[in-house]
Formats: C-alpha cells, structure tokens, sequence
C-alpha cells in the first residue's frame, strides 16, 4: 500500500495561515483597550503623515511679537520662546518621533533577528559567539550605549536612529533565538530537509516566519522604548538639532520656562505619554490575541 501524504499542499498552507491571521485580528478586536490603543496610534499617524495640511504653518515659523502665549484659538497649544505654534511643532514632531521609533525597531528586528536566528539554529560556537557578544552589550545600559554611539557618530536623525537600533539588538536577538532553538526539531523542518532546502532557505523561509509572533510583540513594544531613548537624547542635547521638533528636544528647549510657560512642555510631554501608552496597550492585546493558550 501507498503511504498517504499528509504534507498540506501549498495552497492549503497559505490558507491556514490567512485563517490564523484572521483569527489573530478577531482576538484582538475583542480587546477593547488594544483598540484603543490602535486608534491612538492611527490618529497620530495620520498627523504625522498629513502634518503639512493640519499644520500648515510649518514647525520653524517665527513671530517674535506673538512669543508666550497661552493657548488660545488662533495657537491651539501656545506658542513658545521663538513664537512659533507649540501645536504646529507638535504635529510635525510626530512626524519625526514615530519614524526614529519605527526605523530604530526595524534595524534592531533585522540585525537581531539574524544573529538570533543564526545562533539558535547552528548552536555550539557559533552560538556562543553571537551570544556572548549580545551579553557583553546587555550588561551596558541600552540608553548608556546609545548615548556613546551618538557621541562617538554625531547628531543628527539617522545617528540617532543607528543607536536606539543597535542599542536594541540584543534583545531581539536573545528572542529569535529561544523561538530558534524550539522550532528546529519540528517535524516540519525535517521535511524540509529531506527535500533538499539549504540552511538558508530553512531559516528564511521556515524557521523566522514561524517566529513571528514573539517578534511583533516585542517590536510592538519595542517602538515605546526606542521614542523614548531618542526622546532621552534629545533632551539631554545628543539628539535632532534644532529647529527640528522632536518631541524630546521641545521638552528640552521649554524647561527653563516651565514656572512661568507650561504649556511649552505640556503638550510635548503629553504626546510621548499618549504614544507609549497606546503603544503598551497594543503590544499587550497582541501578545494575548498571538497566545494559543488564551484562544476564546
């Protein structure tokens, strides 16, 4: 008797695999506060993406004899020392805050990824290099690290990013890894060995999709962490120079009128806080809504 294939044809898989994502994003929209969360996000990056039509007057629009003003109808937020509209700098600071943190997230997913993937996967030495070199980083504060890479690199906004990434690969890379060394005895991989794929094909195609889910949670998370890192630079004079409006560097230019001007580090303050909350609320409803112990 011929023994039956069991092996899914590949149509059959991408459709599991569209079922399990719908199944995902059905999970998550019964999570109220993830919701919320994601319509926090999508409002603010829609700021940042039409920020020249609901900002039209630019972020470095100076009228001196208008400095200091509270907020009122003309300047939503007040305007600041220069007499420039803290609403318009705002908006445009989202532009640039959620693009150090996604940009900073996605160097940190590819480079830790690999080096993860790589490691879980061949063991040995290769993993105790790769390893110990992510130890020898974790054991130096990832804001400290970012801070001697812009240092040494300079200002600046891709500065900037490079070192929130590479401040972040390690954890990343410790993440692929644990997920590595589960999936590499699977059944599946074995198949695919037996059918001739290559190490490469194996971790592209097999071994790093099926370790997506940690990697999005982790990511989702992970951009909070990297806003605040630039945020962190910036106020303390290593980040964007200015007139840019990053939101760190407007905290940091109104602090010494913070007595008399609040509302120059109000409103910044107040947009780090909403981005890290909706991004916390989401990270959370993924982590739950990509568990299968928690199916409902």
């Amino acid at each position: 008797m011929e023994k039956k294939n069991n092996t899914p044809a590949p149509t059959q898989q991408v459709a599991q695999k569209r079922n399990q994502w719908k199944e995902v994003w059905r999970r998550l929209r019964q999570n109220k506060m993830a919701m919320v969360g994601l319509a926090i996000l999508i409002i603010l990056a829609l700021a940042a993406i039409f920020a020249d039509v609901i900002a039209p007057n630019g972020f470095d629009n100076q009228v001196i004899k208008d400095r200091f003003q509270t907020p009122n109808s003309t300047h939503w937020f007040g305007t600041d020392n220069l007499g420039r509209g803290v609403f318009d700098r705002v908006i445009h600071g989202a532009r640039v805050s959620l693009s150090i943190g996604i940009i900073s997230v996605s160097i940190a997913i590819v480079f830790g990824g690999l080096l993860g993937a790589l490691a879980g996967f061949y063991g040995g030495r290769v993993d105790n290099v790769i390893m110990r070199s992510m130890d020898i980083l974790l054991a130096i504060p990832s804001i400290l690290l970012a801070i001697s890479i812009v240092s040494a690199l300079g200002g600046g906004l891709f500065n900037v990013m490079l070192a929130v990434g590479i401040s972040s690969i390690p954890g990343y890379a410790r993440i692929v890894r644990a997920s590595v060394i589960t999936l590499k005895g699977q059944e599946f991989i074995e198949a695919a060995r037996a059918i001739g794929a290559n190490d490469s094909r194996i971790i592209m195609k097999h071994i790093i999709p099926n370790s997506l889910a940690p990697i999005i949670v982790q990511g989702t998370l992970g951009v909070a962490g990297a806003i605040l890192s630039a945020a962190g630079l910036s106020f303390i004079g290593l980040g964007l120079s200015p007139p840019n409006p990053e939101w760190g560097a407007m905290l940091s230019g109104g602090r010494d009128y913070i007595r008399d001007h609040m509302h120059m580090t109000l409103f910044p303050g107040l947009m780090i806080m909403a981005t890290i909350f909706a991004l916390n609320l989401l990270g959370d409803g993924l982590r739950d809504a990509l568990d299968p112990k928690l199916k409902n």
